[in-house]
């Protein structure tokens, strides 16, 4: 296939750049350094120094003989997304100079992914919904205007759905009011401004099946957690972001990293919030096997990518076993929740569509928790205690 993968420099996208390359596919990533940008900006810990995507992009060439070609550029500019399109497009990298060929998949990881960043002050939300909503319209117009055939794959997210009081089905729900019966979207309630653009992206896209007869796939995502796949064993340099800060952070690699740094893990509330979570790992197969298999033109099609379910209390309990296990001094700390949130809830996601189409489950037992803590450990003198909690409240 030809895959374009927007979004590629990110924790999940460099990741599933590599995993598509690797298995046999032609890969171009674009990026415009925002997560990096923002970490700056924002003073964030990083647990390792990542080299920049055209950097990236050399060492896995060097290490595969692979190609990725790499685009700098920013997906807000309609003309960029455009550009690509019809190949009136600079590459930053690329081995051979070749005729750039449409797309099959189009992986649109090219969001601001975080909650807090969005709720930070009005200048962080206005930034998430124009920067988050901007580059889905762009992109689907794009596709329309260029290229009807291929396949969107988006990376939603789980909290899309908030925590309902009913079973979350996948994506949509079978009604029957007043006599009559009808199929709609789940009803979505988000806690977040971040939450609420991937609303609105869900909306878009799915206004754009409904009036061009596109195909796209919606990946209600949990939260990712993990370092190692099978692309970076080649060079840890070619490991993905990992941040541990209350920013940009997921819960289990933060409880993670501040059970190695000795800083309490921030249980928040009751810690009776229950997520849906999944291995890195298995984030790349999901989106592998839906790109594998894309939606038929005029469908929306929504999988709910997660693998289990547990609270933060749970999360937080694993996580000091592990490290008490591995001679860390481990405590936890229940602090005033800052987030408008139930700390206790029902929470019943269905998820089984990718796992029928094949999807292995890499679990969070504990095995798989002290990997990853060994990793953080080989690192431990880059932690920085003070980015760890910066109290953003909503």
């Amino acid at each position: 296939m030809q895959v374009l993968i927007l979004g590629g420099d990110g924790y999940l996208g460099w990741p599933t750049a590599m995993y598509f390359s690797a298995r046999g596919h032609a890969v171009t990533v674009v990026d415009n350094y925002f997560r990096r940008h923002a970490a700056t900006e924002l003073d964030t810990g990083m647990l390792y120094d990542v080299p920049n995507l055209v950097q990236r992009a050399r060492i896995w060439h060097e290490r595969t003989g692979r190609e990725i070609k790499v685009v700098i550029g920013d997906l807000r500019n309609p003309e960029t997304i455009r550009g690509i399109f019809t190949g009136n497009i600079k590459y930053a990298f690329q081995v051979e100079k070749s005729a750039f060929i449409v797309p099959d998949s189009v992986m649109h990881f090219a969001e601001q992914p975080s909650a807090p960043y969005s709720l930070m002050s009005h200048e962080h939300a206005n930034f998430t919904l124009s920067n988050n909503i901007l580059i889905t319209n762009n992109l689907m117009f794009a596709v329309k205007d260029f290229s009807p055939e291929t396949h969107i794959v988006h990376i939603g997210t789980m909290g899309e759905y908030g925590t309902p009081n009913i079973d979350i089905e996948e994506g949509w729900i079978d009604i029957e009011h007043k006599g009559r019966k009808d199929r709609f979207l789940f009803p979505r309630q988000a806690s977040s401004i971040y939450h609420t653009s991937k609303i609105m992206d869900t909306d878009l896209l799915w206004f754009g099946i409904r009036t061009w007869n596109l195909r796209a796939t919606d990946l209600m995502q949990g939260p990712v957690y993990g370092i190692e796949t099978e692309e970076t064993i080649i060079d840890p340099k070619l490991r993905p972001f990992f941040n541990y800060d209350e920013i940009f952070g997921t819960v289990v690699n933060r409880f993670i990293t501040q059970a190695v740094a000795g800083y309490p893990l921030t249980v928040y509330g009751k810690g009776g919030q229950t997520r849906g979570y999944l291995n890195i790992r298995d984030t790349l197969q999901c989106v592998y096997k839906a790109a594998l298999s894309p939606a038929e033109p005029g469908e929306l099609r929504v999988f709910n990518q997660i693998m289990e379910t547990f609270t933060v209390v749970e999360l937080a309990e694993k996580t000091a076993r592990v490290g008490r296990n591995l001679g860390l001094d481990v405590t936890v700390q229940y602090l005033e929740n800052p987030r408008k949130e139930a700390e206790e809830h029902y929470y019943n996601p269905t998820y089984h569509r990718l796992l029928e189409m094949g999807v292995e489950p890499h679990y969070l037992t504990d095995e798989a928790m002290e990997g990853i803590m060994r990793i953080v450990r080989e690192h431990g003198d880059a932690i920085r205690k003070d980015v760890i909690f910066r109290g953003v409240k909503w």
